[in-house]
Formats: C-alpha cells, structure tokens, sequence
C-alpha cells in the first residue's frame, strides 16, 4: 500500500461537475493498492498517518498531528502509484491490486480513518474520472508505503 499524503489548506474531489468530497486544513491523501496488501497493512498506515507530525508548533517546527490541529482528511484512491514503467515509455499497472481487492481495502482505510477521532473524513469515488484540486501547504508531501 502506498500513501501520497500532501499538507494542505484546502482541498477536494470533482466528479461529473459535482463535488463530492471536501476539506479545509488537513490531509490530501492518494492511496495505491498493491496485491499483497492486507487489512494488517492499512491498519499499520492508518496508525502512521494519524501520528505523522508535518504540522507546524508555535517554533515552527513540524511537531503537531491531524489531531492536535483538528485536521480533515480527503482520500482519494489511485492505482496509478503502482505504474512501471521500466520497461518503456508506457506505464504498466500489473502491480496494483485487482479494482475488487483495492477497493476493499481502500473502503476499509477510509472507514479506520473515520474510527480516528478525525475531525472529518471525505473521499472521492473508486474507480471513478475525478478531478482533484488542492493548495499545498509549504508545499509538503511526504510518501508513506508498506
């Protein structure tokens, strides 16, 4: 499993020109869905991206959590983490999960989240031609996998 987590200001998810999912400061998180990924391996990442510490203290040190500055969090699923392209110019996906798989999985992250004590917890749509906007915020962008 791997996680594109991106501090943000504000961010959602477009798709056929309704917004479906929304935040304001917090988490926009891309999630890929490899094969031999299990609820043990998003229950690890859900743990790591509750704790991770990339919000700014009154030092301005990256030292504070989603939950110590009341963050959101937008999930937005995507298999395209998993391209290869080591073997030419066209990216092959055969590393990612099966759609049935990687959508458990990712239902299941997205619901483990939600069992956080997180303020709000948004997503967009499996499988779904989405549109994503956001305002990175210093920018950072950390990638977290197992």
């Amino acid at each position: 499993m791997k996680l594109v987590v991106q501090r943000v200001k504000k961010a959602n998810v477009v798709v056929d020109e309704k917004v479906i999912g929304e935040i304001s400061k917090g988490y926009m998180v891309l999630l890929g869905v490899g094969p031999e990924d299990t609820k043990e391996t998003a229950d690890f990442l859900v743990q790591k991206l509750i704790k991770l510490r990339i919000f700014e203290d009154e030092n301005e040190k990256m030292n504070l959590s989603i939950k110590d500055i009341d963050g959101e969090l937008l999930i937005v699923s995507q298999f395209t983490l998993y391209a290869d392209t080591t073997g030419g110019n066209r990216p092959s996906f055969v590393n990612a999960a099966k759609p049935e798989k990687a959508n458990e999985l990712y239902e299941y992250f997205v619901e483990e989240c939600k069992k956080q004590n997180i303020k709000k917890v948004a997503t967009g749509k499996f499988g779904a031609d989405m549109q994503v906007t956001l305002q990175n915020d210093g920018p950072v962008t950390i990638i977290l996998e197992k």
